[in-house]
């Protein structure tokens, strides 16, 4: 069974795109898949959420489960906070991460937001959780200028929680990427500390099961089942640039 911590650089990266992507091809080669959501933020309880993406674009096969929703698009301890409602505690993502992936040959288990964002008052998140679960991150980041110093942040944090990051996935490529987003490719991987394992392009959220599917193939590295080879890419990139 594996598990994988899937965290972003920010909000907005696409990380909850990538996480139906890395489902989709994991679906697609026969595996089991569960997706967890311990904390969805900004979302009331009739609208969907992050995981009616995940089986949407990945198919209802993948297994989801949301431990906590809050309407306030906050972090997940100030939205508890505002709401009322209960903070959640490490150890019960943790172990409804376990559950999961005692059924399941992959197991997703998607952040709010980045590594440090809180869950309770006591300062939990993300990465507490990674540890005690002893799981493989993967960071999912931004192409432009910026990216490197989120990604190297989020990098460094891994490495002094005890964490192993797997690799590094730009969730959105710009359909005209300019010189920050083509220098990226070469330059995010060192500022993660590990490979480059894809690059999704953005608005696939749109497509349609069978578009999203082979996009997915595409953009992601034979790790996950797909064809993305960073060399191969970056040269392509630069030669329509």
């Amino acid at each position: 069974m594996t598990m994988l911590v899937m965290t972003g650089t920010g909000t907005g990266v696409g990380k909850t795109i990538t996480t139906a992507a890395i489902a989709a091809l994991a679906v697609a080669g026969g595996q089991r898949v569960a997706v967890l959501k311990p904390a969805q933020t900004g979302v009331r309880p009739d609208e969907p959420g992050d995981l009616q993406d995940v089986v949407r674009l990945a198919g209802g096969d993948v297994t989801t489960r949301e431990l906590r929703r809050y309407p306030d698009p906050l972090s997940p301890e100030a939205a508890a906070r505002r709401s009322g409602l209960p903070a959640l505690d490490p150890g019960e993502i943790a172990q409804a991460a376990s559950d999961l992936d005692t059924a399941h040959d992959l197991t997703l288990i998607e952040g709010a937001g980045g590594l440090l964002v809180r869950f309770d008052r006591a300062g939990a998140s993300l990465a507490d959780v990674a540890w005690s679960l002893g799981s493989l991150v993967i960071i999912v980041a931004e192409a432009g200028l910026g990216t490197l110093n989120a990604t190297a942040l989020t990098a460094e944090v891994a490495g002094r929680r005890g964490l192993t990051v797997a690799g590094v996935i730009i969730g959105a490529w710009p359909a005209e990427p300019d010189l920050a987003a083509l220098s990226n490719l070469e330059d995010l991987p060192v500022a993660a500390g590990a490979p480059l394992l894809g690059v999704l392009p953005a608005g696939i959220g749109q497509a349609s099961r069978e578009e999203f599917l082979a996009a997915a193939r595409t953009g992601l590295s034979p790790w996950f089942g797909g064809e993305f080879d960073p060399e191969l890419f970056a040269g392509c990139a630069s030669a329509g640039k």
